[in-house]
């Protein structure tokens, strides 16, 4: 296929959610094709004496994460991270990390963006009204990644109800989303902006 059929084929937005919390706004650029997916995405944001931070994640045409690089300056400096796919597993910087061996997709704590990749995975008819997954949880205040478990429970055709079962355990959210399983209210933390 030539260059100018991939480029038909592929559709671009820009999204942007405001953090409901504290003060911070984010903007992403998704790009979805058939058979890739792509979003880079900045976050500014006042939370741990203020920081921005970059991700870029590259997803495969069903939506689930190969690549996440993410780099946050902040008064500390610049710092960077990339998780990459390596199966069933995932490599931390380059490094194998036993301990996320099955984890199912990261989970970056500054974005609502994430929350789409098990979302969509429920969103087919012949999905089950709740799903349970480990994910490898990216922390966005310090770049550590750890495994933790969470739960979504289907409440109707574009609501979910996020339970985490993990790291932060007892934090539930109700979740608002569009029809491309993209957030649009996530319950004490983030709103799409639309203007």
């Amino acid at each position: 296929m030539n260059s100018s059929a991939n480029a038909s084929a592929e559709s671009a937005m820009l999204l942007s959610w405001r953090r409901t919390d504290v003060v911070g706004l984010e903007l992403l650029a998704l790009t979805i094709g058939a058979e890739r997916v792509f979003a880079q995405s900045t976050v500014i944001c006042i939370e741990d004496g203020g920081f921005r931070l970059d991700h870029a994640w590259e997803l495969t045409g069903d939506w689930r994460a190969m690549s996440l690089k993410v780099v946050r300056q902040d008064t500390d400096g610049r710092r960077a991270l990339t998780l990459e796919r390596d199966g069933n597993s995932w490599r931390v910087d380059g490094e194998h990390r036993a301990d996320l061996d099955g984890t199912e997709e990261p989970d970056l704590s500054v974005t609502p963006f994430c929350n789409t990749l098990p979302i969509r995975r429920m969103t087919t008819a012949a999905a089950s009204a709740d799903l349970t997954l480990d994910t490898a949880y990216v922390s966005g205040a310090d770049l550590t990644v750890a495994r933790s478990r969470q739960r979504y429970v289907r409440q109707g055709p574009r609501r979910f109800r996020y339970i985490d079962l993990g790291l932060s355990a007892g934090f539930e959210a109700d979740l608002e989303v569009d029809d491309l399983g993209l957030v649009l209210h996530y319950q004490h933390l983030f709103e799409r902006v639309v203007g």
